[in-house]
């Protein structure tokens, strides 16, 4: 490798963060088109005309995404003529709308603004999109370019569905422990050695601001720790995403905990579940095979104490289906990037104590 660039996200957050659109976009362009989910375009189209309104920035129109970020959808919003003709891509709403429209940006070589509308995810900050097949099945990774700005209106993520804030929690919390599990036996050059570090702040913030962050979005109410929690789900984690990912050289950015989503997606039931969701419970799997008992058990206290997962009864997932969640799991990106002393049957016997685990806790709460 001759050279390499790392590129960082800007942002804006607060109630009336859209009003900086303009003064960033000065040097863009005159005229953006907005993709994105419907539900979350109607939510943000008034902040978004009035943020515009009297400025030398035009939206041209609003467009629906397709409602997956699938090669499919990109491509057919590369081909319409309104896209095309846009100065600035502006992506909207979650993590798949803003994936899609990283897409686009990167293919038509457009400047791109993503406005997340749920803290479930970093997507609207990182150089990687999760792309599905037509049928909604998980296809491959692609890296496009970076979002210029991120604008995270603090109103309209205090009026997404509280269900969404929990499981991107849930998801949250694995990037510390899967990215110092899985560089464990590397030596480390700059840019992944700071994103490693950096994911060491991103588990506490979580367990300090997690429940009053579920109340304020209770009552659709902004608030500091909403602010706390958003900030951590959608930027700290992005920051480490960008870090710790440069195929082929490493991947950091997730391991053992989405192992566990990734085999979820082939189990009867457990597939019908939210990612983070079951990401969570992945996290004490892998703390669980690393010994760790003790953040194991700080985890878990926190899952119980918000209805995240502690044992795979949670998730609708039994034992006798682990086997084919681990023909699943050593496919992916994550298995090929472990550190040494990991086996699949190694693996599956720290599910199964993780399992007996999380029954005991819950028992132990019932007496």
């Amino acid at each position: 490798m001759s050279h390499y660039s790392l590129y960082l996200p800007n942002y804006s957050i607060g109630t009336d963060c859209y009003s900086e659109i303009p003064h960033v976009a000065r040097n863009y362009g005159r005229t953006a088109v907005v993709v994105g989910g419907k539900t979350a375009m109607s939510k943000a189209k008034p902040a978004l005309l009035k943020a515009v309104e009297g400025s030398d920035l035009t939206i041209t129109d609003f467009i629906w995404y397709g409602g997956d970020s699938s090669y499919e959808n990109g491509d057919a919003l590369i081909a319409n003529d309104t896209v095309r003709s846009a100065d600035i891509i502006f992506g909207v709403g979650g993590g798949r709308a803003c994936d899609t429209a990283k897409y686009v940006a990167d293919k038509l070589d457009k400047p791109l603004f993503t406005f997340p509308t749920l803290a479930s995810n970093c997507a609207a900050v990182t150089a990687i999109c999760v792309m599905y097949n037509a049928d909604g099945t998980f296809r491959d990774y692609y890296y496009p370019k970076l979002a210029e700005h991120t604008f995270i209106n603090s109103d309209i993520i205090a009026d997404s569905p509280e269900k969404l804030l929990w499981a991107g929690i849930g998801d949250a919390l694995s990037k510390e422990c899967e990215a110092v599990f899985s560089s464990r036996d590397d030596v480390l050059s700059h840019t992944p050695l700071m994103g490693v570090q950096l994911s060491r702040i991103c588990t506490t913030p979580l367990i300090e601001n997690g429940a009053a962050a579920m109340e304020l979005i209770r009552q659709s109410r902004s608030g500091r720790a909403l602010d706390e929690v958003t900030l951590d789900i959608i930027i700290s984690t992005g920051l480490v995403s960008n870090m710790t990912t440069h195929e082929p050289e490493y991947y950091y950015n997730s391991s053992l905990a989405h192992c566990v989503y990734y085999g979820s997606t082939v189990t009867q039931n457990g597939h019908k579940h939210l990612h983070g969701e079951v990401v969570s419970l992945g996290v004490l799997c892998l703390l669980t095979f690393d010994k760790n008992y003790a953040e194991r058990d700080r985890i878990m206290k926190f899952n119980y104490s918000l209805g995240l997962p502690v044992c795979f009864d949670d998730v609708e997932i039994s034992e006798d289906e682990f086997d084919k969640m681990l023909d699943k799991a050593v496919t992916t990106t994550e298995w090929s990037h472990l550190p040494k002393g990991v086996t699949r049957e190694g693996y599956k016997a720290a599910m199964k104590e993780q399992n007996e685990a999380g029954r005991a806790f819950k028992a132990s709460k019932s007496v």
